[in-house]
């Protein structure tokens, strides 16, 4: 996750981010955890590979109809427990659909009375004000939901008619009910030249937060990569993105801007600072070594449906284990095998990304490169830096 209003704006500082070193990841301000050298990893959990809706770029293949072997209350509670125990930063109630999970909110009050900061992955479509008032009263932190666009395109990636619509109006009940919520928009060629008008909609609705996913095949995603941005189209929207997020902090628009799924865009801005303002330059370096690239196996992880841990969100393929037989917490501290070459991948990394004089906060998305090359460690394909501007 890459915070262009910090990095651009200086809304996040050096400073400020090492007060909180050495301390509980889950005691770390919210809006700071992408800066953690912690290895606490925020937990993406889905909770159900159920959803309403049947999504173009789905990573796990989501439909609307029960799976047999999803953990069960009981099972969910004592994973909830060690992850408590742990001490992780966030868990993140994800899908499928979480909403359509009869004990979402039961779920969801046990995680927060056992203090683990909770937030919400959701397509918004069943956000209604009674559900937003039971998630409010659930205890969680933050909701965020998916647009692909402004109606026509986000209707036909989601493929139902009045997903638009029902989305937009579970954020502004979710706004209504004093929930911090923010917008997730994955992009390709189907819905880019709709940025503009989907961050101006994110302006008029008084969203407070607007993410931008980069395309990661995997799940259905693979089916469209062929549909991702070139390099040159992803330069364009990088170049977009700090216009506009400059623009909006001296409008004083409290909008905060941030890309996820391509760590090269932090290589991007800190060259764009250390041209425009070089004295920022080595705060901005700083920052993003803090923050560490490529986060799997490290700061985020995933227990899918099932129980099993994995990576990543976007890693389905490469099982670590699963909490049914063995804690997350004793496999993830332990870290062995793969997740202890993830952990060290500047010394695996091939092609353009082992010459890459940044890969140490970057690493590209190691799905991507196996997708495309058939190799976990080869270059990125979606890495839009020339051989140059690596250099350094």
């Amino acid at each position: 996750m890459i915070g262009c209003t910090k990095l651009l704006c200086g809304t996040a500082t050096v400073s400020h981010a090492i007060k909180y070193e050495g301390v509980s990841p889950g005691e770390v301000p919210h809006e700071l955890l992408q800066f953690s050298t912690a290895l606490k990893p925020i937990v993406v959990w889905n909770t159900t590979r159920r959803c309403n809706l049947r999504c173009k770029h789905c990573y796990i293949k989501a439909e609307d109809k029960e799976f047999a072997g999803e953990l069960t209350t009981g099972e969910a509670k004592a994973f909830i427990d060690d992850l408590a125990g742990y001490k992780v930063p966030v868990l993140l109630f994800s899908g499928g659909e979480p909403l359509v999970r009869k004990d979402f909110y039961e779920l969801g009050k046990y995680a927060a009375d056992k203090g683990l900061r909770t937030v919400v992955s959701t397509n918004g479509t069943l956000i209604t004000k009674d559900a937003a008032k039971k998630m409010r009263e659930a205890g969680f932190k933050y909701v965020g939901v998916s647009l692909d666009g402004l109606s026509a395109t986000h209707n036909r990636f989601r493929g139902q008619r009045d997903a638009f619509e029902k989305a937009t109006q579970g954020i502004r009940n979710a706004l209504g009910a004093g929930l911090n919520t923010g917008v997730r928009f994955t992009i390709s060629k189907y819905n880019y030249k709709e940025l503009p008008q989907v961050i101006d909609f994110v302006v008029k609705e008084k969203i407070p937060r607007f993410c931008m996913y980069h395309l990661v095949y995997a799940g259905r995603g693979k089916e469209i990569a062929g549909s991702d941005l070139s390099n040159a189209e992803r330069r364009e929207v990088m170049e977009f993105l700090v216009t506009k997020t400059l623009e909006l902090h001296g409008k004083k628009v409290p909008l905060e801007i941030l890309t996820v799924d391509n760590h090269a865009d932090g290589v991007y801005l800190y060259r764009y600072v250390k041209e425009k303002e070089p004295a920022r330059a080595q705060e901005v370096m700083d920052l993003l070594k803090m923050h560490g690239g490529c986060s799997a196996c490290g700061k985020v992880a995933n227990v899918d449906n099932l129980g099993n841990i994995h990576p990543c969100q976007f890693w389905g393929h490469e099982i670590l284990g699963n909490v049914r037989e063995r804690k997350f917490s004793e496999i993830w501290s332990k870290g062995e095998g793969f997740m202890a070459e993830m952990r060290e991948k500047p010394k695996h990394l091939k092609g353009k990304c082992s010459v890459c004089s940044y890969n140490s906060i970057c690493g590209g998305c190691r799905i991507r490169a196996e997708s495309v090359q058939g190799d976990v460690w080869a270059e990125d394909p979606a890495c839009y830096l020339t051989l140059d501007e690596i250099k350094g």
